[in-house]
């Protein structure tokens, strides 16, 4: 018992480590992406790099440093290598010739060791932040066909060697990026972060002792590994297939198809992709850890929510993705947009399971959805920004989440694997040439069913800068997300230039290249929404007239999706009425 009680202490006290790490990094940084969206992770390893606890931020970051890390201590820095103060940094996706590095060359990852006494290895601090700017073909985002066009790229390196830093190297990172200002600030809030982490971990290893630790470190990590497998025993043994679309509206030659064997029996669960098109010659590829990251996220909300989130978790996975395929990218292929194809990932594993554990899993959500603009006006906005005093602005955008099997769908969040709050408007205003004009629910767009699809949500913002170069990334404009067991599915998205004016222009891609824009003009984004889940006609009476009555679901749909007709003057049911049509 006493056992029992020390394991679930010094869980909650790394579980403390790693969060704290990653407010320091919030808290910190000068880049909107961080501090007002959270764009960083953080974890704390034991000393065979096995990760004992996570911080609840970005799910694609951090099951993506375990895999970062063995690279780095295989290919790069054996651990022995290592001395006190030394912090190694990296940003290739392709570090040690493999997909298993970062996810995007903005994705930064930095690892500290931890020692003991100056001379016990007793884990690594590691930390991940989406820094604004790395170089690359244009500000923000592009369509890119190559790695070298996604920024500049480290394979692992000592920032740090013995606490002492590389001034050339520091002067190199600071010399190949647009925004020296805030990589500088953001780079010093990692390093901060990564110190946090080092400072608790050594601290719980002296106030319990380092056998006792180290004992503790395994004994979590099975605990972990014991109650996943009793989570997936409860699945029902099988091999259940699902495919989804990628770029379903055909753009780059579109659509690309992901296929997903699973094959579950006992304690222990496969997932294969073999069958999944080839990569592209564009960034939507997903390098394999962002594919192991999207697996064990996907799994995890299925599973018991309160199992220790550790390595031990991961133990009865496989993950089967072949070389060369959208799940498995290899260089020198792009890859910095690969959340797209992460996003498909997921919705892919619920379709799957659907039938092995009907009431864990939901339907299809919005996918991945974001925009980054940016202008010049020297008049409002003269100071900070890129060297050229472009200033920046964006953000995760969020939409509608597929209906649960006891629920609705969240509304207006940003979805799965991405997890980033909505950044305030006035924040935006304030550092970047721009003015918000509508931030809105849009009624009816959540698909019908026993439980209703999360609602998508429209944005609207004008440029009131020069030379404006604005980048957009949606998905499911073409294929709407998926119902399950009878329920319908969600509305498409799309995206507006100058909407309501004589040179309005709707977007022909839900993703696209670079557009140049100019001073007043608009841009407006409608997301998908979520798709249901079960036979529309088995919704509760009141739940669909209180959807109407806040304005989420229109009079006419609730008569044509739900069956239920409601008095547009009284706003009451008509129970005979009702009847009649759901008979």
């Amino acid at each position: 018992m006493t056992k029992a009680i020390l394991i679930e202490v010094i869980n909650n006290a790394l579980k403390s480590v790693a969060e704290q790490m990653t407010e320091t990094m919030v808290r910190s940084s000068y880049s909107t992406i961080v501090k007002e969206m959270r764009d960083c992770s953080s974890a704390i390893f034991d000393k065979d790099a096995q990760m004992l606890a996570e911080g609840a931020n970005i799910p694609i970051h951090l099951n993506c440093l375990g895999p970062a890390l063995n690279t780095i201590l295989t290919k790069f820095f054996p651990k022995e290598s290592f001395k006190p103060g030394d912090i190694v940094l990296t940003n290739h996706p392709y570090a040690g010739g493999e997909s298993l590095g970062s996810h995007h060359t903005k994705d930064i990852i930095m690892v500290a060791p931890i020692f003991l006494e100056e001379s016990i290895l007793i884990g690594y601090s590691v930390t991940m932040l989406h820094h604004r700017d790395v170089g690359g073909v244009w500000t923000g985002d592009s369509w890119t066909e190559e790695i070298w066009q996604e920024g500049f790229l480290m394979e692992p390196v000592k920032l740090y060697d013995a606490g002492v830093r590389n001034e050339a190297l520091w002067r190199v990172i600071l010399n190949n990026t647009r925004v020296p200002h805030d990589m500088k600030g953001d780079l010093l809030a990692q390093i901060s972060g990564c110190n946090i982490g080092s400072k608790g971990l050594t601290e719980l290893v002296n106030k319990y002792g380092y056998e006792e630790t180290n004992q503790i470190f395994d004994a979590l990590l099975m605990y972990s590994e014991k109650l996943t497998c009793m989570e997936i025993k409860k699945m029902e043994d099988g091999v259940y297939f699902h495919e989804e679309k990628v770029l379903d509206d055909g753009y780059k030659g579109g659509p690309y198809t992901l296929k997903l064997k699973v094959i579950k029996e006992g304690e222990n669960i496969t997932f294969d992709f073999t069958g999944t098109d080839p990569q592209i010659k564009g960034p939507i590829n997903s390098p394999l850890s962002a594919t192991i990251s999207a697996v064990y996220y996907t799994l995890k909300t299925i599973i018991d929510p309160s199992i220790p989130v550790n390595d031990g978790c991961h133990r009865p996975i496989t993950v089967i993705a072949p070389k060369g395929t959208l799940v498995n990218a290899q260089e020198p292929i792009g890859c910095f947009q690969r959340m797209v194809t992460a996003h498909v990932v997921v919705d892919l594993i619920m379709g799957a399971l659907s039938t092995a554990t009907r009431d864990r899993v939901i339907a299809d959500s919005c996918g991945c959805l974001y925009d980054f603009c940016s202008a010049i006006n020297m008049e409002t906005h003269p100071n900070g920004g890129e060297v050229s005093h472009r200033q920046y602005w964006g953000e995760i955008v969020p939409g509608g989440l597929g209906a649960r099997p006891n629920k609705d769908g969240i509304s207006v969040m940003s979805c799965h694997v991405t997890n980033c709050p909505i950044p305030p408007m006035e924040a935006q205003e304030i550092e970047s040439p721009v003015i918000f004009l509508e931030r809105s629910i849009v009624p009816d767009s959540g698909g019908p069913g026993k439980y209703r699809g999360g609602l998508a949500h429209k944005r609207k913002w004008k440029i009131v800068g020069y030379e404006a170069q604005f980048f957009h990334t949606s998905q499911k404009s073409k294929i709407p997300p998926q119902g399950l067991f009878g329920g319908k599915p969600g509305k498409s998205g799309r995206w507006t230039i100058n909407e309501g004016t004589e040179n309005e222009r709707v977007l022909e891609f839900a993703l696209g290249d670079v557009i140049f824009l100019n001073y007043g003009d608009t841009v407006t984004l409608i997301t998908p929404g979520g798709g249901g889940y079960g036979n529309p006609f088995e919704r509760n009476h009141d739940l669909v007239l209180e959807d109407v009555r806040q304005g989420y679901v229109s009079i006419e749909s609730a008569k044509l999706d739900y069956g239920i007709v409601i008095d547009p003057e009284k706003m009451e049911i008509n129970e005979q009425k009702t009847e009649n049509i759901r008979k």
